[in-house]
């Protein structure tokens, strides 16, 4: 009888511990999706959210895009090459940061390959189009949108971004410089501004490369990717404006390492919950027991502000968020 009863009790207690190692692994989110995949770009479509992230791994590997898609920010769904270079003819290597804007029932993608190094190559940032979020991506224009150097800005880093008034804008650079142009309404080219220069500069401090921008309580926040993409110091700054042409008056990091989680915390997006005030920050990061500058995973944490309306410092952490689903 006492063998009976001290089997039944280590069965209880082994599904107790059982039940709690679930639990714990639960409570991780982060990364919010396995494998290499860095500069995510997060959105929602149709009460959907969804990732679209460099896949990161050598140059002449990265030949394609997958997408992530979820209903909670927990539970993703994999969407594998929505595009290839098979779709873009001068697209070879190198596909990078897309950016991705609905416009007339249009998805239209914008990404960089071939990581031009001067006006001499082939490349920049391309567009592709297609009828779902999902894909699949065609190119749109069949040649790059950008393939030049202006303003010392390489055609990189690109994100597309819709004013108040439905303006869209190209926001993009590497090298340390960033530009701002007007998007013709069919995203076939560019309209000049009111000087006739199509591409400004709105570079503010200690800028990289990965910029992104949104608006909230009318003012413009523009943020940025300082130091090495391959080393422990890369980080997210910001600045605040009244004008998408800025100027940008950097404020400070908001995002970056923590010696206990993971280091290279950089190159990040946001999205604004529908018909909430709840912000959360994507980005990238690279595990600690990592050393190829390719290993970097993506992650999410919940972004605050404080009562003047400036980003309160992101911890990142391993939990991420929990369940959110739209309404």
């Amino acid at each position: 009888m006492k063998q009976v009863l001290y089997f039944l009790l280590l069965i209880s207690c082994t599904k107790t511990i059982a039940q709690e190692t679930v639990s714990n692994q639960k409570k991780n989110n982060n990364p919010i999706f396995k494998g290499w995949y860095a500069d995510p770009e997060g959105i929602i479509f149709d009460k959907t959210y969804w990732v679209y992230p460099t896949f990161s791994a050598r140059y002449e590997d990265q030949v394609f895009m997958d997408a992530f898609s979820s209903k909670d920010l927990t539970n993703w769904t994999k969407h594998p090459r929505i595009i290839d270079t098979s779709a873009v003819k001068w697209a070879k290597k190198a596909m990078w940061a897309p950016s991705i804007i609905k416009n007339k029932n249009k998805y239209f993608l914008f990404f960089g390959a071939n990581d031009i190094q001067s006006d001499n190559e082939i490349g920049g940032i391309g567009v592709a189009v297609a009828s779902k979020p999902e894909g699949p991506f065609k190119d749109y224009l069949g040649k790059p949108l950008v393939d030049k150097f202006y303003n010392g800005a390489q055609p990189i880093d690109q994100f597309v971004f819709r004013d108040k008034d439905g303006q869209h804008y190209l926001i993009y650079g590497g090298w340390r410089h960033c530009n701002i142009a007007k998007l013709k309404p069919d995203f076939t080219g560019f309209i000049p501004f009111e000087d006739k220069t199509v591409f400004k500069e709105i570079t503010p401090e200690n800028y990289v490369e990965g910029p992104f921008m949104f608006i909230r309580n009318n003012k413009y926040y523009f943020m940025w990717s300082e130091g090495g993409w391959t080393g422990p110091d890369y980080c997210v700054a910001y600045a605040i404006a009244d004008s998408p042409m800025g100027p940008f008056k950097r404020i400070g990091k908001i995002l970056e390492q923590d010696f206990k989680i993971a280091n290279g915390a950089g190159h990040n997006s946001v999205i604004k919950k529908t018909d909430s005030d709840q912000y959360f920050i994507v980005y990238h990061r690279r595990p600690l027991t990592e050393t190829d500058g390719n290993s970097r995973e993506t992650c999410i944490e919940e972004m605050h502000f404080d009562e003047n309306g400036f980003i309160k410092p992101v911890v990142i952490t391993n939990e991420g968020v929990k369940a959110n689903v739209i309404k």
